[in-house]
Order: C-alpha cells, then sequence, then structure tokens
C-alpha cells in the first residue's frame, strides 16, 4: 500500500520548498461510507518550472506509481489511495498523520495535523534574500485540504455552499516562512457518501 495521504502531502511539500517552483497542492480525503475513504493528492506545477527541474536532475515531481500529466502550460500529478480508515490512518513515516474515525452516531471525523504541516514546511525556512525571490513564485499558490462527505456537520474549515466538503486553503509562502495562521488540527465531522 502506497504511504498514508498526509505523510504523501508532506512529502510534497518538501519537494515543492526544494524546488521553489510554482506549485498548488490539493489534498482530499472523502468519507465513502462508515468504514471506507479515498485520499487524492493533486500537485500542479508550472509547466516552465517543471522543465527547470527536469533539466536539473530533479525528478521527484511525480512516482511512477501516480498519474503523471503533462500539458502546454501546467504540469499534474494525482495520487489517490483508497482503504480501510486503519489503511489511511497509517502515516508510514512516523510522522503524525490524518485520523479518521467512525463515531457512534454513523458520522465520521476526520482531523489533520497543519499544525505539524506548517513546522515542517517552515524548519528549513530560506535566508531573506531567497525568501524575497521566492515570494512572486508562490503568490497565489496553496496547499488545500477538503474532506467531503454527503453532508459536513462541524469544521473548523471552511464549509462549500453545498455543505458537502470542507476546505482550508494555506498559502504556501505562509507556509515556509512560518506565518500561516492554521489550528493546530484541521477537523470535519460528515456524514458519509454511501
Amino acid at each position: 500500500m502506497k504511504p498514508a495521504i498526509i505523510a504523501r502531502a508532506a512529502g510534497a511539500l518538501m519537494l515543492v520548498a526544494g524546488l521553489a517552483a510554482c506549485v498548488d497542492v490539493d489534498v482530499k480525503m472523502e468519507v465513502l461510507d462508515s468504514e471506507h475513504g479515498r485520499g487524492s493528492i493533486v500537485m500542479t506545477m508550472d509547466r516552465q518550472f517543471y522543465d527547470m527541474a527536469q533539466a536539473q536532475g530533479n525528478a521527484d515531481f511525480c512516482d511512477s506509481e501516480d498519474e503523471l500529466t503533462v500539458g502546454d502550460t501546467v504540469v499534474t500529478c494525482a495520487s489517490v489511495t483508497e482503504g480501510t480508515f486503519d489503511e489511511l490512518n497509517e502515516s508510514g513515516s512516523g510522522e503524525p498523520g490524518p485520523q479518521v474515525i467512525a463515531q457512534a452516531d454513523g458520522t465520521v471525523r476526520v482531523t489533520l495535523p497543519t499544525g505539524t504541516l506548517v513546522q515542517a514546511a517552515s524548519a528549513d525556512k530560506p535566508d531573506d534574500e531567497t525568501l524575497t525571490m521566492m515570494q512572486s513564485m508562490f503568490e497565489g499558490k496553496f496547499f488545500r485540504i477538503t474532506v467531503a462527505g454527503s453532508e459536513v456537520l462541524d469544521s473548523n474549515m471552511e464549509i462549500s455552499d453545498d455543505g458537502k466538503s470542507a476546505t482550508l486553503a494555506i498559502p504556501f509562502f505562509e507556509m515556509i516562512t512560518g506565518e500561516a495562521e492554521v489550528p493546530d488540527e484541521a477537523y470535519a465531522v460528515v456524514k458519509p457518501i454511501n
């Protein structure tokens, strides 16, 4: 089985910081039923930065088992993991990962260690000159976390207009500088899709 979704997301975050590339990362956890879920990560990089990274020998943008799509202006890497909550909860890295827990009332609570992600992203904070150069490259780029079900009952993230998902969008640059204001844990309580 692939490493858990948040562990992979943290790896993606470190890759992005290392490449200093214009990347959006979307992590989504869908609660399928009372025992199963689907986690996905979609990384989107501007094509020019992908080509530059490839030319420099940085071929780690997408694992061989993931889906790489190279377009004219952007490159995406999509990874999907589906399984039981226990399988999705395994971080495989020793780092805190998501917790997907079925509740007695039939709902499911999903928590994600957002504070830990920001700490990891800012651990090797670049010097001020490098940060100044990076700021324009990361402008408008986000690390988004979404939890979805048939209905979101409670969350500290932004609930969508249709009430079926909750999302936290963290600006990448603020993650790297350690200035992102996020809860220690992002959470959502949802009814399963099925």
